[in-house]
Parts: C-alpha cells; structure tokens; sequence
C-alpha cells in the first residue's frame, strides 16, 4: 500500500473528473482528496488528486495518459522529500527561518547546501550541519560568478533553488538553465519602491501597508507567477526601521508558506499565473 500525488492540467472537456476517477476505480485506489479548477478563458482543466493503493508509478500514469486529451501533463508523484539549495547574501532572517524550520521538522525538505557570495552567514549555516559554499564576487564580473555558480550548483543535485534574500540579479542564461526551479521572496509595497533601501522610501511616502511576495524566477525581473503574498498594516508611528523589521517577519512567512506549497506539490504554473490548491 502506498500514497501518490496525481497532478493533471490539459484542455478542458466534458466527463474528464469522471474518466480519471473510473481509471482509480478500476485500478483498485481509493481517492483520499480531490481538487479540481478550470479557467475558462484559456479552458485549461487543473487536477490534484491524493490516492493510495497498491499500483506501478508508470502503469498508473499510463492509464490516465489514455482516458485524457493528447496534450496533457500527467504527473504521478510519490511523496518524498525534495531536495532545495539555498542562495543567501547577507541577510539572515530568511535564511535562518528556513534552516530552523528544517531542523524542527517543518520543511519538508532536504537542504544540499547553502550557497553565497558572502562569509556572513557560513557560521549561522555550520550550526545545523549543511554544507556552506562561499563562490566569491571580488575581482570577477557577473558572468564569470555566474559560471562559477552553475559548475557549483553542476555538483549537487536538487529539485528547487531558493534565494533566501540573495541580493544579485540573474542573468537569463542562469534564469532558463534552471527553469521553474528558482523561487524567490521579495518585499512588495503599494507603490512599489526598489533600489537601495526600499524600507526608508516606504517610510517618506508614508506607506499603510507592507507586504512580502514569492514567485517563481524568470527573466523579466520580480514579476514571474506569484506562489504566496501577504501584507501588514503600518501606520506613522512606524520608523523605517520598524518598517523594515516587520517586513522582515513578513517575508519568512511568505516563503515558508511558498515552499510548503511547492514542496508538497500543490502549485501548477499556467502562462504567467499560479493554480494553488
């Protein structure tokens, strides 16, 4: 007896939730959660399902590849931990929320490395026994640190590339290499402000809300599809050094919610969007 995630996304028509279910039936499986969404602009047809039984990955995948339209994404997964890298720079919070819910039992996750361009955090990494790799920035341009950065990462092997606040725009070379395998989290305010020091920005335009933003990478830069966000209200008695603190506590949030999702298979990406179930 064993459990799989069946994830199916395809052109939507009628009787596919029938189909699909009478391929469990037959296959003697019994449907512990079913989860379905179609967007009817593209008419795209989204499926999760849990199912448990005695059956073969392939025979199972097969068996819905037929009873589906041609050009369907079929996925059988048997639940295991996924295996993530985590790119840092300086800042720890994020970083240092993910490791600590690793070590509770809360990610669930393998963690291969961290990896940064900067010793900062190589201590913080060393207390939970996981390997720290420091790839340099000094003396080289971003295409040479690029090319150091892919022959690491060439060495481990992994499902996601998490960029716990890692503080260096990606080329497209790097951003298509790993396609759909990085997630970021960034600040996000109503307006938007970037460049140095956003926190402060925020703090003189007198900003009520803050929030926080995971997505996964592309190249157009911090606006690939959205996996989780949320916000807080601020008010004037906030500094930007209160501001930024909060934000901080907002941004953990956020990207362990987005890698709860992601690493428990519950994400479809659809053109530039996400399907959350």
């Amino acid at each position: 007896m064993k459990e799989a995630r069946v994830l199916i996304d395809c052109s939507d028509e009628k009787g596919l939730v029938y189909k699909i279910s009478k391929v469990f039936y037959e296959m003697g499986l019994n449907i512990d959660k079913n989860q379905e969404f179609v967007d009817e602009q593209t008419n795209k047809f989204f499926m999760r399902t849990k199912v448990s039984g005695i059956f073969e990955v392939d025979t199972l995948q097969n068996a819905i590849k037929a009873v589906v339209p041609l050009e369907a994404h079929v996925r059988v997964i048997v639940p295991a931990k996924k295996r993530i890298v985590l790119l840092a720079t300086k800042e720890s919070h994020a970083l240092g929320d993910i490791l600590i819910r690793w070590e509770a039992g809360e990610l669930n996750a393998q963690i291969e490395a961290v990896i940064a361009n900067h010793k900062d955090l190589k201590a913080l990494t060393r207390r939970f026994d996981i390997p720290f790799i420091h790839v340099s920035t000094e003396g080289i341009d971003r295409h040479e640190h690029e090319k150091r950065m892919i022959e690491v990462l060439g060495e481990l092997s992994f499902d996601y590339i998490v960029l716990a606040k890692y503080m260096r725009i990606l080329s497209d070379n790097f951003v298509k290499r790993f396609e759909w395998k990085i997630i970021n989290i960034h600040h996000s305010f109503l307006p938007a402000f970037i460049g140095a020091n956003p926190y402060k920005q925020a703090y003189e335009r007198g900003v009520k809300i803050i929030g926080a933003t995971a997505h996964f990478v592309t190249s157009d830069l911090d606006e690939g599809p959205i996996i989780s966000q949320d916000v807080i209200a601020v008010n004037h008695n906030y500094s930007w050094q209160d501001m930024q603190s909060a934000g901080r506590d907002v941004e953990k949030i956020v990207l362990s919610r987005a890698l709860h999702l992601v690493l428990n298979d519950r994400v479809f990406i659809h053109q530039n969007r996400t399907i959350v179930f």
